[in-house]
């Protein structure tokens, strides 16, 4: 099966999401309806087989029409050349299968809201006429907010009705260690096979293990239908004894000996995780193998059979039967007389309870509520778009409904808006990315950060493509503003060699073609340039320079003029000092640059000029505009640090910490946005 391949002109397969011994699924998508799908595709040997066909399609047709929250949906069943295959809910979670592969036991909790869930499913399917067959934790999904698909009803009944024998294809070694006795043996099936299976289930989550198993298929077969039900040891699994003893009954190799409907188990379920101490029903096996022992009966008195015995014994407790039914109807007559007489109801003694309305309210609040009007809850789950999370959206029975106390009320509770898989945007122009995320009813907000590529194009998307996110969530779209400018340096008076070095620190190019021969310049230095120093240009341009190549003897000094030193390139404590030594007095302003951090990028007067002794030399420095990392130097060491990324020190304070009087800390701390030329704590280790 290729993938890309295209089914009925709708339904498009991605890619494979798992393979079984009936089919291949994959992960797809309906075209028409613009939703995720799941699309399973049947093997060959079931394909090729006319009879299996038709029974698959009944089945699937009959699947379809099952529509509960804790079944998975089948959309549609369909035919392609020689390739049959079925359109299913695609759930976005693990199997109970791949659950147990990587947990082996799940808390008795968890366990008990998984069977209920599965047993919850199971009688509705069961009132609608269809068994499942096959119940198994691989047809087991679990979504991201822990709510239980039963999947492959159709499937699994085709496969059962097309090969009940053990050896033939289609009951694989996955499924026979889930079959009840009665499906071994390749008897009718009922709604207690599906039951036994859960049973299966059930125990394997509790222990870890599964209760039958063996070298071949029908080993497994022959201890389900023979060998006795293995007992759950409660203290060692620490498993209630309620629970342990529903895991036996459903265990029971005769069907009448188990529970009688799906809806009975859940309520035993239910029942099992209030009181886990108290088992409802007795521990039993009931294998062909070992006999069932007699039922307890009252010691006899004689030798007479026990029917006589028990007619005789139970004489007066029946005639005192038959008082009491007498003062009832004598009761009851008395009560429609009144009735009649004086119009009022009947009373009906507490039997019945009317039941709240609980719709709206916070789930812990409601199932509270519902506790108090004297019902018990069950807590299912559904995406809404206009009901709060965790509120109730419906419930049933209906609000005003009259029921027996203790009865069974159903909650259903809102996980909020739908969750939808997000999409890739990166590479997107901002625009057309905030469009397709705003159709998908997100919420998208824009920051932008300097970066390589083109101006406007989407670099990230946070949370990350492909997370399932709420509908109405905020979308973070990281969009780039193209590369960071840089201040344009003055390269005037530098040499060629130096400024080229500078020029390739900030990413720009220099085209020193242009030649020229100016007076009193040194040779090889940059005589002019075409963009004004200090102005903001892009990374990558081209900057053109005059290149002075050669210089007529310059005329000495003037009296009490000095020249001005080349320090552009250099750092900042040997720039300060070279202008100092020559005579001038040295005034700094700073530029927040990436690059050439604690360097002078700026000269003005540039280097070689000749002024007055004294003149104040201007250099601009690049600075990172944040608090440098000084831990481990000495003070003075700290100061340059500090001085190179354009602070002073504030203050020093002194801590016992750290040692020999080294710099532990700032205040602000290290990485700090701070404007140049503010000033800086120092934490030194030591006493002032």
């Amino acid at each position: 099966m290729i993938e890309q391949q295209v089914f009925n002109n709708r339904y498009k397969l991605d890619r494979t999401l798992g393979e079984g011994g009936m089919a291949r699924v994959y992960l797809g998508v309906d075209t028409l309806l613009r939703r995720r799908v799941a699309i399973k595709v049947l093997r060959e040997q079931y394909a090729a087989d006319e009879d299996f066909v038709q029974r698959f399609y009944q089945e699937a047709e009959s699947a379809a029409k099952l529509s509960h929250p804790n079944i998975v949906n089948t959309y549609d069943v369909g035919r392609e050349g020689n390739v049959y295959y079925i359109v299913m809910e695609w759930v976005d979670g693990p199997s109970l299968a791949e659950l147990l592969a990587t947990d082996e036991r799940l808390p008795e909790p968890v366990a008990i809201d998984y069977a209920v869930q599965i047993c919850t499913g199971l009688a509705y399917a069961h009132r609608q006429g269809l068994l499942h067959r096959d119940i198994k934790p691989a047809n087991i999904l679990i979504t991201k907010d822990d709510v239980v698909k039963i999947s492959d009803f159709g499937i699994a009944r085709a496969v059962s009705q097309h090969t009940m024998a053990l050896t033939k294809p289609g009951l694989v070694m996955g499924s026979i260690y889930y079959v009840s006795p009665e499906q071994a043996q390749g008897h009718e099936l009922h709604e207690a096979s599906d039951l036994y299976s859960v049973g299966v289930v059930l125990y394997q989550m509790l222990t870890g293990s599964l209760p039958y198993t063996g070298e071949s298929p029908v080993t497994v077969a022959l201890k389900h239908i023979a060998d006795p039900v293995p007992a759950i040891d409660t203290a060692k699994l620490n498993v209630s004894p309620a629970l342990a003893a529903i895991v036996n009954k459903l265990l029971q190799k005769a069907p009448e000996h188990r529970f009688g409907s799906a809806s009975e188990v859940a309520s035993a379920l239910r029942e099992a995780r209030e009181r886990p101490s108290v088992p409802a029903y007795r521990i039993q096996d009931d294998a062909p193998a070992r006999a069932m022992p007699p039922p307890d009966l009252p010691p006899r008195r004689s030798k007479m059979p026990d029917r006589l015995y028990r007619e005789e014994e139970y004489e007066q407790p029946r005639r005192a039967f038959a008082n009491v039914a007498m003062l009832a109807v004598a009761l009851a007559a008395a009560i429609a007389i009144g009735f009649w007489i004086f119009g009022r109801p009947l009373p009906d003694f507490g039997a019945t309870i009317t039941v709240g309305n609980y719709v709206g309210e916070a789930d812990a609040a409601a199932e509270q509520q519902a506790i108090n009007d004297g019902l018990r809850t069950q807590i299912l789950h559904s995406t809404s778009n206009t009901v709060p999370l965790a509120h109730v959206i419906r419930q049933n029975p209906a609000p005003g409904t009259k029921v027996a106390k203790n009865s069974i009320v159903e909650l259903i509770v809102s996980n909020g808006l739908p969750t939808l898989g997000l999409r890739d945007v990166r590479g997107f122009d901002a625009a057309d990315a905030t469009r397709i995320l705003e159709d998908d009813k997100f919420r998208v907000r824009i920051v932008q950060k300097y970066d390589v590529s083109p101006k406007d194009n989407v670099i990230d998307e946070r949370p990350a493509a492909g997370s399932r996110v709420r509908q109405g969530s905020w979308i973070t779209l990281v969009v780039s503003k193209g590369p960071q400018p840089v201040v344009m340096p003055n390269f005037v008076g530098m040499t060629v060699d130096h400024a080229n070095a500078l020029a390739a620190r900030l990413g720009i190019t220099l085209d020193t073609s242009q030649q020229v021969v100016i007076p009193g310049q040194p040779p090889n230095t940059i005589a002019s340039q075409d963009a004004a120093a200090g102005s903001s240009i892009k990374p990558g341009v081209t900057v053109r320079v005059a290149v002075n190549v050669a210089s007529p003897a310059a005329p000495a000094p003037s009296a009490g003029a000095e020249v001005v030193p080349q320090v552009i390139g250099e750092p900042y404590a040997t720039a300060y000092a070279a202008l100092q030594q020559a005579g001038f007095a040295v005034y700094v302003q700073w530029s927040i640059q990436s690059t050439a951090n604690g360097t002078v990028i700026g000269e003005n007067p540039s280097g070689g000029a000749q002024i007055a002794s004294g003149s104040q030399v201007t250099i601009t420095l690049s600075v990172p505009g944040e608090v440098p990392d000084t831990e481990g130097m000495t003070v003075d060491q700290a100061r340059t640090a500090l001085y190179s990324a354009g602070y002073s020190i504030m203050s020093i304070t002194y801590t016992p910490q750290g040692a020999n009087g080294a710099v532990v800390g700032t205040r602000p701390m290290v990485g700090t946005s701070l404007p140049p030329g503010s000033g800086v704590t120092l934490i030194v280790n030591g006493s002032p």
